[in-house]
């Protein structure tokens, strides 16, 4: 076995149960995955110097194939109302099975680092049959310096093989993919899938087992911090802005999706973003946009045309196009990936009904409501089956992350905005004036003022009316903002279809709590939309 490129020879492949393999590429870096790539006919190079790939049948996560070995250690710790198990006995002829399959393969291994906070990272070897994947990864977690690989020692390992087939009869899974995390060893398997974003969120599922324990609360958002040393986070589904507003440029970007809090402050998972690419624009995400003319940027199923320049609005293969880029390519990014501790929290929703406000002040008790519901709305025409706006709640704003209960990640959230006097805003970048088909989506502009005036302190000077629908405070005239927008039943045409169209959205949101309500106290159940009308 020929072994090439950086590495700590005592914890080479070969200690892992891995034999018979072609060749090892250890830490190459951009370059030389690049030569790697085009070699092997796994990707084409763009006209402006990115790396795109294909991902064939898989153009996103496939959360359920995911697995979780259900042993001693992990039987009390997981939810699995939420999470499938796999038994030791599958998981271990699986990863029997992977090793068979690896023989003869070339293979790239990564070492690198989840958590930015040396007191809670997570040193991390991704081994891959693809060379993109391995420049993927490369770009997404935190690079040690080269000569810290020589001493490099895993606490989680991630081997990705895209042409491994599971077999649900053998290994207890659905079907020929799979992701399986083995948290007592430290072990992840994928398997039958190409899409890269499932060894990023692998990691981040790691962290959101391991971290609780060490009272650190691992969050699916992205953050940023200002000039006088104001963070803030932003919580929010795919689609709901949280890489976009994040973004600007009077404020240094932390990151754009993982990050923990603890004691020092807040810090970032990963060292890259991996940025939504449909309908990119340069006039309206500058930065983001900057990346896809940078060599080492990875685009995912984002269509070239004849003269392998992107199209962005070509959703063609997937709306779900996206580019991985290291978080230095970002002119104002963090270069510690540590930030103080916040003093703001943005819980983002595109609410496609056209009910919620653009913006609304929260109590704690409301915040810890909001976020075990992270409510968001899909709209027509995204997926297959969807003719109208329909509701989704993924708790904690990343439920597929998520293995312990929602409810130990709830009361760390309310511990932390007690302990540092935490101000929490709810924003809609969804629809205004109707829902989707008949509204407007919410302006850029009045978001983007919205939440600087939340930023910089000044919109809790506002005047504020209390919701009759969702009982939070929402500002009733802020400069620069026209005032009706500020309330959405004023927005609509007909307010009587406003008012049975926000009643429909109530009664979701406490269909959606119930599961919730015996692990909360009464003053967050208090807090449920509509708690106002009943009581009237």
């Amino acid at each position: 076995m020929e072994q090439l490129g950086s590495r700590n020879p005592s914890n080479g492949l070969e200690t892992m149960g891995f034999s018979d393999l072609s060749v090892v590429r250890y830490n190459f870096e951009a370059a030389q995955l690049y030569e790697e790539a085009l070699r092997r006919g796994e990707a084409d190079l763009t006209a402006h110097g990115a790396l795109c790939a294909r991902t064939g049948q898989h153009t996103g996560r496939s959360p359920k194939d995911k697995y979780i070995v259900r042993d001693a250690a992990a039987a009390d710790q997981v939810w699995w109302d939420n999470n499938s198990a796999i038994s030791p006995e599958n998981f271990e002829r699986l990863r029997q099975d992977m090793l068979a399959h690896a023989k003869g393969m070339s293979l790239y291994v990564q070492d690198l680092i989840g958590g930015a906070d040396r007191e809670n990272e997570l040193p991390t070897r991704v081994i891959t049959e693809f060379a993109w994947h391995s420049l993927f990864i490369r770009n997404l977690l935190i690079r040690p310096q080269r000569e810290a690989l020589a001493r490099f020692q895993p606490k989680l390992t991630i081997i990705d093989l895209p042409s491994f087939k599971a077999n649900p009869e053998r290994h207890g899974c659905r079907s020929e993919t799979i992701i399986a995390c083995d948290f007592t060893n430290g072990l992840v398997l994928i398997g039958g899938t190409s899409y890269a974003g499932e060894m990023k969120k692998s990691v981040f599922t790691a962290l959101n087992y391991l971290l609780p324990k060490k009272s650190v609360m691992p969050m699916h958002c992205s953050a940023n911090v200002g000039p006088s040393g104001d963070t803030a986070v932003f919580f929010g589904l795919s689609g709901t802005g949280k890489t976009t507003l994040s973004a600007d440029p009077n404020r240094t970007l932390i990151g754009d999706d993982e990050h923990g809090w603890g004691e020092k402050g807040v810090f970032n998972f990963e060292g890259g973003c991996y940025a939504k690419a449909i309908r990119l624009s340069e006039t309206a995400e500058p930065e983001i946009f900057s990346t896809t003319r940078r060599f080492g940027t990875v685009m995912e199923n984002v269509v070239l045309d004849e003269r392998r320049v992107p199209n962005f609005d070509d959703g063609s293969l997937t709306e779900n196009t996206r580019i991985a880029y290291p978080l230095d390519f970002i002119p104002n990014a963090s270069k510690t990936g540590m930030a103080p501790q916040p003093r703001t929290i943005i819980m983002l929703t595109a609410d496609a009904f056209g009910v919620m406000p653009p913006i609304a002040k929260l109590t704690p008790e409301q915040a810890m409501y909001h976020f075990l519901s992270g409510y968001t709305a899909k709209v027509a025409g995204t997926e297959k089956g969807v003719t109208e706006p329909e509701a989704t709640f993924s708790t904690c704003f990343g439920a597929p992350f998520m293995p312990r209960h929602p409810s130990e990640y709830g009361n760390l959230l309310k511990a932390l905005i007690a302990r540092n006097g935490v101000t929490c805003w709810l924003v809609n970048t969804g629809w205004t004036g109707g829902a989707y088909g008949t509204g407007n989506r919410m302006p850029i502009k009045v978001t983007r003022a919205l939440l600087s005036a939340a930023l910089d302190g000044s919109l809790n000077n506002a005047s504020f009316r209390t919701d009759a629908n969702f009982g939070f405070s929402v500002p009733i005239s802020v400069p620069g903002v026209d005032d009706r927008i500020l309330d959405p039943r004023s927005t609509w045409a007909d307010g009587a279809a406003y008012d049975v169209q926000a009643r429909r959205l109530i009664d979701m949101f406490i269909a959606n709590f119930a599961k919730f309500e015996r692990h909360v106290d009464g003053s967050v159940r208090d807090a449920a939309p509509g708690a106002k009308i009943a009581a009237e």
